[in-house]
């Protein structure tokens, strides 16, 4: 039997862990953060839950791919953000889709479309079901349609072809992280896009959100890698020409990249791929505070070298994940290669380091993977979204923000964010943590990441979550920062995207969307619309 994923949380269903090895994670987790409870809770049972009934019945030619069975509805009524998870953790599911679709090709996804657009569905784009902003949930608010269709493209999961001489790869829309990777590698290739939902999420996903991935320089998001896309749209294939690059005018792959599923139902594209890197060499230097590390980063991030990974914790942060005592903040340096040896360019960014007060651990080896501080972050780092889970169980409020600001402005936007973002913690859950990392740098500024864990009212979180995003969010957009970086706009930043954005580029969006889905079909509320 194949392994389900749960309705509710994160991961499968078979990784939740037995109720004795939970209760030791709360106890735990509880004694270490000074909050929350060793008595965790539990979700409610999928057979207690009751859904609404389904509006819509699909076609008889449809039938062997569409599902209204009360799991693939409650599996794809949210993303998995704090909130999603709380909702489906205590068995609230308000609105979710009629009628699942999992298309196995695109013919099949092709007339899903067509029938869900003559029946006056709204249709919401489905690939590993990771968002954190609200981007798949079936929330239509003020639009009346005669139901929700999702459209779940996994099963389009190959890479139809190979360049190996323009070293380019043509994959479908639902491939998920390991699925594409495995099936690169099979050549020596990869294509090295791994955020943080790489198991679940998928490439269709990826250029929909303009995903940041594994490269803390340089390549930082899809965008980097994407050569040409191809989407269904109410109005017909919408599919870029394969090139290198290209002036002419306003690109098509650029208007789809970020669209987030209102343009059109991504189904495939050609990304830049690479072969595997050979030489590898990483270290964890430590700053007596963030500022002088951020100083570093800074230096690091206008060199030249562009690290494969240049990533900043600060010192609470390098504690809680257990990669520091909260008496430094840590920095995640690393340098891959598929040709050369890179101990020549960690030297020149180790000096750099030192010039700023940094300090770190001799290396033994060339290429080995780096101190028990880097080690300790990078599992913290895989294991944070089944984290979430527990957090949830034993009533810990654990949030995530994260922005993009320039280099000049970033001590004083910091400052006002922690600020703002801690005084809500405080005034809103008595107690709690904000911290701050660098998941991506340019040469012209960081990536800021704020974690925020505190204790949660158990049955009120939803309302802990919303009031504190509110703050935190209002402190990002007055102090100049963009509302997301790497996590999409969705249901959720629309309030702050839509402020952030000019109007006039407001009414051009509306202008493309009216012309592709006329009846406002795709994704409705995501980046424009009611």
């Amino acid at each position: 039997m194949a392994r389900r994923l749960k309705h509710w949380g994160w991961g499968y269903e078979d990784e939740q862990l037995p109720d004795q090895e939970l209760r030791a994670s709360c106890a735990f987790l509880a004694q270490r953060l000074g909050f929350g409870s060793p008595e965790p809770e539990h979700p409610v049972p999928l057979s207690e839950v009751s859904l609404p009934q389904p509006r819509l019945k699909p076609p008889a030619t449809l039938a062997e791919i569409c599902s209204t069975d009360p799991y693939e509805r409650a599996l794809h009524a949210y993303g998995r953000s704090y909130r999603d998870v709380v909702r489906a953790f205590r068995g609230r599911f308000d609105h979710p889709p009629d009628v699942v679709v999992r298309p196995r090709n695109e013919q099949e996804l092709a007339d899903a479309l067509d029938w869900a657009l003559s029946a006056g569905a709204a249709v919401i784009p489905f690939g590993g079901g990771t968002s954190v902003v609200g981007g798949v949930e079936a929330r239509i608010d003020g639009a009346q349609f005669a139901g929700i269709v999702t459209i779940d493209v996994k099963a389009l999961d190959r890479v139809l072809e190979l360049d190996p001489v323009s070293l380019s790869a043509r994959i479908q829309a639902g491939a998920t992280g390991p699925h594409l990777e495995a099936q690169l590698g099979e050549h020596g290739l990869t294509l090295r896009h791994f955020p943080q939902s790489f198991q679940f999420s998928t490439l269709g996903g990826w250029i929909a959100t303009r995903a940041g991935g594994h490269f803390a320089t340089l390549y930082t998001h899809i965008d980097d890698l994407v050569e040409s896309v191809r989407a269904l749209t109410p109005s017909g294939v919408w599919e870029s020409r394969r090139l290198p690059g290209s002036g002419a005018g306003v690109s098509p792959d650029r208007m789809l990249i970020g669209s987030e599923g209102i343009l059109g139902v991504i189904t495939e594209a050609w990304v830049r791929v690479r072969p595997r890197p050979r030489f590898r060499a990483s270290t964890g230097v430590r700053f007596l505070d963030f500022g002088a590390g951020a100083a570093a980063v800074r230096a690091l991030s206008q060199s030249g070298l562009y690290p494969t990974n240049c990533r900043l914790i600060d010192a609470a942060e390098a504690e809680v994940t257990g990669a520091g005592d909260g008496s430094f903040a840590l920095l995640v340096l690393g340098f891959e290669s598929p040709a050369h040896e890179v101990e020549h360019s960690m030297s020149l960014a180790l000096e750099c380091c030192g010039d700023h007060g940094g300090e770190w651990e001799r290396r033994e080896s060339r290429g080995d993977a780096g101190s028990e501080a880097v080690g300790s972050w990078r599992e913290a780092f895989l294991r944070a979204p089944y984290l979430r889970d527990t957090f949830v169980a034993m009533g810990v409020l654990s949030e995530t923000f994260e922005t993009a600001i320039t280099w000049e402005r970033f001590p004083s936007f910091h400052q006002s964010v922690l600020e703002t973002a801690s005084a809500a913690v405080r005034e809103i859950c008595s107690a709690g943590s904000v911290t701050c990392r660098f998941t991506h740098v340019y040469p012209d500024g960081p990536a800021p990441y704020y974690t925020i864990l505190s204790p949660a009212r158990r049955g009120g979180e939803l309302e802990q979550s919303t009031e504190i995003k509110r703050a935190a969010s209002d402190a990002v957009i007055a102090a100049g920062g963009t509302i997301t970086h790497h996590h999409a706009v969705g249901r959720d930043h629309r309030p702050w995207y839509d402020v952030q954005r000019p109007d006039p580029f407001a009414a051009a969006l509306k202008g493309v969307k009216a012309a592709v889905d006329p009846g406002g079909a795709l994704n409705p509320g995501v980046l424009i619309g009611p």
